[in-house]
């Protein structure tokens, strides 16, 4: 089971863009993810004709990995690690710092 999925509300935790919060669009692989508004750089595009695109110069939000994102807790207002538990016979996530349901509606 993956601790950080599609969707979640993560907080950065190193680099440029340290304490900031972000929405995880994908899972690049099961190292990196993409997250929405972060790790953004300036991409050169060459035009190409035949698909109709113009050159210039973009933003674009490149992956980072995910070892340096950790799932924000809305009941503390921090960053906080993840734990798996099994609860009525289904494996879910869990808050290590006061073991609530992760994503459950208070």
């Amino acid at each position: 089971m993956e601790k950080i999925r599609k969707g979640d509300e993560v907080i950065i935790l190193t680099g440029r863009d340290r304490q900031r919060r972000g929405t995880i669009l994908a899972r690049v692989d099961a190292e990196r993810v993409l997250v929405e508004g972060i790790n953004v750089v300036k991409k050169h595009v060459r035009p190409n004709p035949a698909q109709g695109t113009t050159g210039g110069i973009i933003e674009k939000s490149m992956p980072m990995h995910i070892s340096n994102v950790a799932l924000f807790n809305p009941a503390t207002g921090k960053a906080d690690r993840v734990g798996i538990k099994e609860v009525d016979g289904r494996r879910v996530r869990i808050f290590r710092s006061s073991g609530e349901v992760v994503g459950a509606k208070a």
